[in-house]
């Protein structure tokens, strides 16, 4: 079964903030990165904002965006070994194409 995560934004702020509940209740922020679609559903990649080791490089963590029964967006971990493949491939081609315009 998939976990699903509280979206927050916050507009106010340079950045999007993403506020994530995880299972135990407890809360954790994260800059939305960008939104990838794949195969017509769309993925959100989230840096944390919590992060308490700066000394090491910051992973991504990507979710999927589903909407609720009320309509409202909620982040769902993505547990299909094939998709999750997928979107990380895309993902991949994103950060690639970035680092050889930087070039």
């Amino acid at each position: 079964m998939n976990e699903e995560k509280d979206l927050t934004l916050d507009e106010e702020e340079e950045i999007d903030v993403v506020t994530v509940v995880d299972e135990e209740g407890r809360e954790h922020e994260f800059e939305l990165f960008t939104v990838l679609e794949v195969d017509g559903k769309e993925y959100a990649v989230l840096y944390p904002l919590d992060d308490e080791d700066d000394d090491e490089e910051t992973e991504a963590i990507i979710l999927r965006i589903e909407n609720d029964e009320d309509g409202e967006e909620t982040l769902v971990d993505i547990e299909d070994e094939t998709e999750w493949n997928r979107v990380v491939a895309a993902w991949e081609d994103i950060i690639s194409d970035e680092d050889e315009e930087e070039n």
